[in-house]
């Protein structure tokens, strides 16, 4: 069976995309393994495809950022095309979703609002904005609409935020501070005497206080773990590389010496920032 001529043509943008799409997942031609995903089992991907989005920008790697951004793309056809074929929506449905929404939550640039006003102030507005649809969708609960499938401290961050609006968040960060400590002293003792779900649950309780001292600190939890993680490989990397320059690997190491090539990474990492 002959396919769509545009799935051949090189500048068929977006609509050529959601022609491959239909192609893939055409019952009678189509691939086999598109034809048998649905939501739930391309969900997963799309997730991916997002960080690894966010992993090519904090590289400055802009040709991969390229690549993942078309990846990114094709998880949103992917949906609107199982979505269209079950009767629920189309591709058109959902860029007329975004767009409407963007156009009803910059009225300072589309409506009559004024644009004079602080990054702060927008962001204040936007929730504002926010809060009204979640009221007109008869969302009654302030943590409704919080997904569920965020990673987990990023919702968290995400919670505190909204129950801090109505008022239930500390006032100072020294108290936070202070509830840090007392979930860590818990920690130390359900370590002791508590069975293995009660630990997770108190090391739960201290991850969210974490989160929570973030966001009074003004530091984004997820992006300075990531952060964190990234200074993690860089440094043991240079330890590997220091113990293969003499025919090593870390296995042949033990902590001691490992730690003082920790230090001299360190060490050589704060030089090059001076430089």
């Amino acid at each position: 069976m002959p396919h769509d001529p545009l799935i051949l043509a090189p500048d068929g943008s977006v609509t050529r995309l959601r022609a491959i799409m239909r192609a893939l997942r055409d019952p009678a031609t189509g691939c086999p393994w598109d034809i048998e995903q649905d939501f739930a089992s391309i969900a997963p991907y799309a997730i991916e495809e997002a960080y690894e989005v966010a992993d090519a920008i904090a590289q400055s790697d802009w040709p991969a950022l390229q690549g993942e951004l078309g990846d990114l793309l094709l998880q949103v056809v992917y949906h609107a095309q199982m979505a269209e074929e079950a009767g629920y929506f189309t591709f058109a449905d959902v860029a007329r979703s975004i767009s409407d929404k963007m156009v009803a939550r910059h009225p300072h640039v589309f409506g009559t609002e004024s644009r004079d006003k602080s990054a702060e102030q927008q962001t204040r507005d936007w929730e504002a904005v926010k809060a009204a649809e979640r009221a007109a969708q008869a969302q009654d609960g302030v943590l409704e609409g919080v997904a569920l499938g965020l990673p987990a401290l990023m919702r968290a961050v995400k919670l505190q935020k909204r129950a801090a609006r109505v008022g239930f968040d500390w006032p100072e960060t020294a108290q936070v501070l202070d509830k840090m400590q007392e979930e860590a002293r818990e920690l130390v003792a359900a370590r002791e005497t508590l069975s293995q779900a009660e630990i997770a649950e108190e090391f739960g309780d201290l991850l969210f206080v974490m989160a929570n001292l973030g966001r009074h600190l003004g530091v984004d939890p997820e992006a300075a773990l990531r952060a964190a993680n990234a200074k993690f490989t860089r440094r043991f990397r240079a330890i590997e590389a220091a113990l293969a320059r003499e025919g090593r690997g870390p296995e042949d190491s033990d902590l001691a010496e490992m730690d003082r090539l920790w230090d001299a990474a360190k060490d050589a990492e704060k030089r090059d920032a001076a430089k």
